[in-house]
């Protein structure tokens, strides 16, 4: 773990792992989540050349809290943490709540990003022609009807919820996400990935709400960038059977971003999308740095 002090007073935190000469793969986590490497995963950037990159959003794990910070806000981060990896080029990969991080990254950091990919990514708050919450589990109707509704009822429903996500274990992984998991979902949480889930949760929440609200408020607020400023190459990867990011986000992205690699896969679900596709996503990534 390296902790990183910024310019403007905080603290960031990182993990590296994979060949020392590889482009860095920076992926965001969902939310809510912190800088954890899942083996797996790492070796499938390590066998297409690339080292994996995982930080802690400001206000996640031991990184400082931002109030107020926008979507926009990750990419003097990822600038931050490249630099002092020595790196110039990167392709990078967002995850449900990292998924407009990711994109933030295409946007903001255009010469620097190669490539970048949107994992059943939500679409902006308000996105034309979407029901924003439609197909979600209940949970998350009532965790952003909380965040719509302003910071303080949104750190109450927040503050609710995290003694059960500090103590969580891998075999309780399933019932704590209640209806945001679909059936293919609960089937991908077999012992490996269920244990790695389950300790992204409980690092996630490990100094209080303020991580995961943050994350909340800037999806539900302007991100602070257009998807008309995203030059990079930019993947859309979506599950239909998706109950915390419903399939239509996945669709309104492939629609809007110009030019965008689409894979919409209809049998797929929110964790299963990520653990069954990996090694395929960042086999498209790697490819775009030839």
């Amino acid at each position: 773990m390296t902790i990183l002090h910024l310019a403007d007073g905080r603290s960031l935190e990182y993990l590296v792992a994979g060949p020392e000469d590889g482009t860095p793969l920076v992926l965001h986590n969902g939310t809510p989540s912190a800088a954890l490497l899942f083996t797996p995963m790492v070796e499938a950037a390590a066998r297409h050349g690339l080292r994996m990159v995982v930080y802690s959003r400001p206000g996640y794990g031991r990184s400082s809290p931002l109030p107020g910070r926008r979507v926009a806000a990750v990419a003097d981060d990822v600038a931050a943490v490249l630099d002092d990896l020595g790196a110039d080029r990167f392709v990078t990969a967002g995850w449900s709540g990292g998924g407009p991080h990711a994109l933030a990254c295409a946007a903001l950091l255009p010469v620097r990003c190669a490539a970048a990919t949107s994992v059943a990514g939500v679409a902006p708050h308000t996105a034309e022609g979407l029901d924003w919450l439609d197909g979600m589990g209940a949970e998350n109707v009532e965790e952003f009807g909380a965040a719509t509704a302003g910071e303080g009822p949104l750190t109450s429903y927040l503050d609710a919820q995290v003694p059960g996500l500090a103590e969580v274990r891998a075999g309780e992984v399933a019932a704590a996400l209640g209806d945001l998991v679909s059936d293919v979902d609960r089937r991908a949480l077999t012992a490996e990935f269920a244990e790695y889930t389950a300790a992204l949760f409980r690092a996630a929440v490990s100094g209080g709400a303020a991580g995961w609200r943050d994350d909340d408020l800037a999806f539900v607020t302007d991100w602070g960038f257009d998807l008309d400023a995203v030059k990079s190459p930019v993947s859309v990867w979506q599950g239909g059977e998706d109950r915390m990011v419903p399939f239509a986000h996945g669709r309104w992205l492939a629609r809007r971003i110009p030019g965008a690699s689409v894979h919409l896969e209809p049998g797929e679900g929110h964790l299963s999308l990520m653990l069954n596709a990996f090694d395929t996503i960042v086999a498209e990534l790697a490819a775009y740095l030839d």
